[in-house]
Order: structure tokens, then sequence, then C-alpha cells
């Protein structure tokens, strides 16, 4: 299965990186892999934390009838990353950058559906399966070498992989914490991007759940229901935060370490609850940016934090520095907040 796997290497650093004099960057201090034939003996052995992976993917997005753009935020971000500045503050020698999943075969027929014609949907469904299976696979190999993803998308439904790679590798249900307008807890109807934590809950991968900010008018009532009579399952509103004022980010924040913290768990962050970032689902209204580092920095600082997706941003060429420097700000608050 590893074939689909590209390793980020020095010829392909060579071309993103942009070298000062006087000053050192990311790129020149992170750890490349050299060959693909024994990827989880390899990340085991190498003196890191963290490894970086891009899903570069929009066929869940495009399953779940979603505004496709997803597959753009690797190449955005990684050629932000490398060349940030590498000081006591950013930790680039604890990083490997591993690659990406490649998915042009599977890209290339979905350029040729139709979203208007159901038989498409499926037929992007049943892709989004494959897809499924190659991050979960990946995502088990880093983990159960001891270290931590940090997996840069695509669309939501990675979240499943990420879900189903983690528990397998620690032979225990995860939990997870999800910043999002909506709660991808949609029916098992096909794999898409609104659903990956349903099929994770359902088939025994994920044991808590807490969404974070959910849109009041993107959530159905059908959906509410199916939350409130789950006791693991915990939420609160984007309204009841910001707008009615009802409860306070921090406390909040609080409240949703305490209920998955005590296990392993994921940090999702899906880049439709920011405001204005150019997403699959873009909003007016939201968390602003400094918002988003300051729930991804304090949810990494617990020990338990065990991977960290970023997911659903869709740059455009002109939003592509934006988007890219939006996402290096997340990866390096989490490096950051993992370090003290």
């Amino acid at each position: 299965m590893e074939d689909k796997l590209v390793l980020f290497n020095p010829s392909t650093l060579k071309k993103l990186l942009k070298k000062r004099p006087a000053e050192s960057k990311f790129g020149e201090h992170i750890k490349m892999l050299t060959d693909i034939s024994n990827i989880y003996e390899d990340i085991k052995s190498l003196d890191v934390d963290y490894v970086i992976l891009g899903v570069p993917e929009d066929v869940g997005v495009f399953a779940n009838y979603g505004k496709s753009g997803t597959s753009a935020a690797w190449d955005a971000t990684i050629k932000i990353l490398l060349n940030i500045q590498a000081n006591t503050f950013t930790h680039a020698d604890r990083v490997l950058v591993l690659g990406h999943l490649n998915f042009d075969s599977l890209l290339k027929k979905l350029s040729l559906l139709d979203q208007n014609h159901p038989k498409d949907v499926l037929k992007a469904r049943k892709m989004v399966s494959k897809i499924d299976a190659e991050v979960s696979d990946i995502i088990y190999k880093i983990v159960k070498a001891g270290k931590k993803p940090i997996i840069i998308g695509g669309g939501h439904n990675n979240a499943y992989g990420n879900l189903k790679g983690t528990s397998l590798a620690l032979n225990a249900r995860v939990n997870v914490v999800n910043f999002d307008a909506h709660t991808d807890f949609r029916k098992e109807e096909g794999r898409h991007s609104g659903n990956g934590f349903k099929y994770a809950y359902s088939e025994g991968f994920l044991r808590k759940y807490f969404i974070f900010g959910l849109h009041e008018n993107y959530t159905s009532m059908d959906v509410f229901k199916t939350l409130d009579n789950l006791k693991n399952i915990a939420y609160n509103t984007f309204e009841s935060l910001f707008i009615r004022k009802e409860v306070k980010f921090k406390a909040e924040m609080s409240k949703a370490l305490h209920h998955v913290s005590d296990h392993p768990f994921g940090i999702e962050i899906d880049c439709d609850a920011i405001q204005n970032i150019p997403s699959s689902a873009m909003t007016p209204t939201g968390f602003s940016v400094n918002d988003t580092r300051r729930f991804v920095s304090y949810f990494g600082k617990d020990p338990n934090a065990t991977y960290l997706h970023i997911c659903e941003a869709a740059p455009t060429p002109e939003t592509e520095s934006q988007v890219g420097k939006l996402i290096t700000y997340l990866i390096t608050d989490f490096l950051r907040a993992n370090a003290h």
C-alpha cells in the first residue's frame, strides 16, 4: 500500500527553500526519509517527535456536495513552512517531513464526475473508502512508532483514517476534540467529509467526542437529537460562545479538555470554523485566526494530545500564501505547545 506515499526529498526541499545569508530556515533542519521500504522502523529510529504528512485530495468534500479545492492546501502550506525561521521557538529539528499521499489518479477520475448525478456521488463515496485505507495505514505506522502525526488535508473525511489508524496503533478507542462549524456526524450513507466521526464512532475507534463551536444554522434537529442521546459526546455552539456570550471561550476549552484528556486524543481543526478563510464551506462569521491558534496551543500542551489534523482549507492562487501562513502558524503553535 505504500506506493501512494511520495516521500519528501532533498531535491523538492532545494526547489522550495529560499535561503538567506545570516538566517537559518525551518527547512534546513527538518529530517527526511530516503527509503520507503520500511517506513515504520525508519520513523521509529529517527530522533524526532512529529511527523508531517500531506493528504492532498478533495474527493470526500465532493462526495459530501461541498466545494472542491482542499487538494491545494498541502502545497500551499509546505512552501511557507519550510521558509519560516529556525530558532528556539520553532523546533524544526524535532520534525520529520514525511511527504504526501498521492491521490492524483483518483482526482483525475473525480474530475469526470458530476455532483448533480447521484450515481457519480456514490462513485466518489467509494473512492473515499480507498483514501481511508491509505490514511489509516500510514497513521497507524506513525503512531505505532511513537510519534505525533501532523496531518494537512484534504477534506474532513480524513478524520476517520486518523482515528482508525491511531486507535489500532494504541489498541484502544481514542478521544477527539473537533474545532468545527459542523458535527461531521451525518448518517452512514457511504463515506464522505460529513460523516467521518460517525463511522469512527460506530466502528469502535472513537470513544469520546467534543465538538467545539457548532453553528446552530447548519446543524439539523436530527443530528442534535443524536448527539444529545449519546453520553460520550458533548458540544457547544459558536452562538452561545460569541453571539449570546452565555459561556466563555477559556472555560469551554477547559470543559472540552476535561471531556477528552483522560485518554489519548486527536485535535481536529476544520478551517470552515475560521472566519473568512477560503475553505470548502467558507463562513463570514466564525472564530478568529487568533482564537484558533489559542485553541491549538491549549490542547497541544496536554500530554495525551496524540495528533493534529488541519483540514478543509481550499486556497485559490490569490489566497494561497495566506492559507499557507495560517496552517504554518497552527503547526508551529502545536510544536511549541508540546515542547514545553
